[in-house]
């Protein structure tokens, strides 16, 4: 049993601190910006909640953090009342937020100046797999570091894997969401294409999912695509957030990526639509509407 802090009780980090309790046995100290959530949580679960990041992170072994963006990760980590105030020596960071590569290789740089630990490590498998503990967990750091942060991590994962320096998990996660975007465009336009002609599209889904056209997506979103419901996972709001950062990235390294910009600019036209909260694969909302 480990002593840890998670800072972030969202729809991802509620659940996820969750099972660092009863799975993983560990003593937790929880913060939320809206303190009554942290209570909440403390007493469903039987933790701490804590008044600011640096009380929560103050003489735990492992912080894990799962907030909006790159400026609420700085805002928690680095800055007035953050948690590395009060990070202790040797302790290990685990950022869980979907982040840029950057600021993951500004926050390893500033855990290593405290004598402590840094490890990005955003997630796959949205609320439900949080729910369940089932998460891809994607992480940047240290093997050493990693290695001992890994038998945590497990609480809520089921995979967990160290790609590379600090920055790797975040720029693996940028590939996800690059291959995430693609797919859903080719299933809403597969499903809108059947709908057009006339097929039964349970029938064609039962048959092409089998084949070389099957995919997560098709599997646990057909039927809701198709019933034109989308209140089903990731916010459109959120994967905007994500492929701003993507974009942003391969501007920096030169990669091409012309049909994850068209997707953005689709799921633009999806929020404009009223879609902001409107789960991913509301792209075909996009197509329907026209």
């Amino acid at each position: 049993m480990a002593k840890v802090a998670f800072i972030g009780l969202g729809v991802m980090g509620y659940p996820m601190a969750g099972h660092l309790k009863v799975k993983g046995g560990h003593a937790l100290t929880v913060y939320n910006r809206t303190f009554s959530k942290a209570e909440k949580w403390a007493v469903e679960f039987g933790g701490r909640a804590a008044s600011t990041p640096a009380e929560a992170a103050d003489g735990a072994d492992f912080i894990f953090s799962c907030v909006g963006n790159d400026d609420d990760l700085r805002s928690v980590t680095t800055g007035k009342d953050g948690a590395f105030e009060t990070l202790k020596s040797g302790a290990v960071f685990v950022d869980n937020t979907t982040a840029s590569a950057e600021v993951a290789r500004e926050l390893d740089a500033a855990a290593t100046a405290r004598g402590a630990h840094f490890i990005d490590a955003p997630v796959s498998g949205g609320q439900a797999g949080a729910e369940n503990g089932v998460l891809t967990v994607m992480c940047g750091g240290d093997p050493a570091v990693f290695e001992r942060a890994r038998p945590v991590i497990d609480a809520y994962a089921r995979m967990v894997g160290l790609m590379g320096p600090a920055g790797s998990g975040q720029l693996t996660k940028m590939v996800n969401q690059i291959c995430i975007a693609g797919l859903v465009q080719g299933l809403a336009e597969g499903i809108h294409f059947g709908k057009k002609a006339g097929l039964d599209i349970e029938k064609v889904i039962e048959v092409i999912s089998k084949g070389a056209a099957g995919s997560w997506q098709m599997e646990n979103r057909h039927k809701t695509m198709n019933a034109g419901k989308y209140d089903f996972g990731f916010a459109v709001d959120w994967m905007r957030k994500d492929l701003d950062i993507v974009l942003a990235e391969a501007r920096n390294n030169g990669a091409r990526l012309p049909a994850t910009a068209l997707v953005d600019q689709f799921y633009a036209e999806v929020q404009a639509m009223g879609g902001n909260r409107w789960d991913t694969s509301s792209l075909l909302a996009r197509l329907d509407s026209k």
